[in-house]
């Protein structure tokens, strides 16, 4: 991925924090026919292994557990918060007019060797953890436990796990870091207004950083 290096994320806890948030990537794999992308919630297990593990499911009907070359290297991408960033929001453009518009945003790719499985028991763990994160926050979550436990069983039938040691990451945060301090606050301030979260990552990244004193493309 390129990554100029004033964008460049090396704080590994800070790319685990954002991956096990996002929680959903999209597994892309090599097959004799070209490559395949598959859009699933993932789980991140940052303790298993050097740069962590993801694990999750896809269809089995999804021919891609089939069909990739498992002795070739895949890749998941994780897209975080992202959002246009407007040229009317830079106090340099009342300045010297040098401004045009550029998008923010967050992206880690992550790279392994994937697994794929039809084991029960690895099948049942994964979609019970997946559930208990995702119905965290309601006040009566639902139980995988709740379903007849032949429906359970039916329904994982009808997919197939898979695992991803990742061997490792490249991820990129821009988020500004390349303008000034009052056009950062600036584009930050546009994109509050219009309730873009990706805005919470700039300030998040403006306390941390101190800005270029000139652009960077």
């Amino acid at each position: 991925m390129y990554t100029p290096s004033h964008f460049k994320q090396e704080d590994l806890a800070a790319i685990h924090e954002m991956m096990a948030r996002i929680g959903f990537a999209s597994l892309i794999t090599n097959t004799p026919s070209g490559l395949v992308a598959t859009h699933a919630p993932v789980l991140f297990d940052a303790s298993d292994g050097e740069q962590g593990t993801l694990r999750g499911h896809i269809a089995r009907a999804n021919t891609q557990w089939k069909t990739s070359l498992t002795d070739s290297e895949a890749m998941a991408i994780f897209t975080g918060s992202n959002g246009y960033v407007s040229p009317q929001w830079y106090a340099s453009k009342g300045e010297h007019g040098r401004v045009v518009p550029t998008w923010n945003y967050i992206a880690i790719h992550a790279y392994g060797r994937v697994k794929f499985s039809e084991d029960r028991e690895l099948l049942l763990n994964i979609v019970t953890r997946l559930t208990e994160k995702h119905e965290a926050g309601f006040e009566h979550p639902w139980h995988v436990s709740d379903a007849p436990a032949d429906y359970i069983q039916s329904m994982l039938g009808a997919i197939i796990a898979f695992e991803m040691p990742i061997s490792r990451i490249e991820a990129t945060w821009k988020l500004s870091q390349n303008k000034t301090e009052a056009d950062r606050v600036g584009a930050m301030n546009g994109l509050k207004e219009q309730g873009n979260d990706v805005a919470d990552a700039m300030e998040k990244a403006f306390t941390k950083t101190k800005p270029w004193k000139e652009d960077k493309p």
